[in-house]
């Protein structure tokens, strides 16, 4: 079965930057699409940023214009670059891997996450 592991968690100040790191047990070219979500202490889980196998991505409005997603095709890895961080920026931050099996099942696993602490 397919294992997400997440890594690049830390503590940060406010206005600083962060790069996720997701490292996967097979290439992501055969994933339809790759997420990043987070959860916030009392908050929902929510999605922050999605690629797609043909580059197509999306992001939450409140982090539009300072998140970047890379997905790297024929690699085993996805990236989360987070910019000017705030402290609702705060979370357990998941990857997500998204799509179908072999005999076109749909799947949806999850990295155990890592946290990201934003100080203000």
């Amino acid at each position: 079965q397919l294992k997400l592991v997440e890594s690049g968690g830390g503590l940060v100040q406010a206005g600083g930057s962060l790069r996720l790191s997701c490292t996967t047990s097979k290439s992501i070219s055969s994933i339809n699409k790759m997420n990043w979500y987070r959860q916030a202490p009392g908050k929902q889980r929510e999605l922050v940023a999605g690629s797609t196998w043909n580059g197509v991505t999306n992001f939450a409005d409140s982090v539009k214009g300072r998140f970047t997603i890379s997905r790297d095709d024929g690699g085993n890895t996805v990236y989360l670059d987070m910019n000017g961080l705030t402290p609702e920026d705060t979370g357990v931050y998941y990857c997500n891997a998204h799509g179908r099996d072999s005999e076109w099942n749909e799947y949806d696993y999850w990295g155990q996450g890592t946290q990201v602490t934003v100080s203000s």
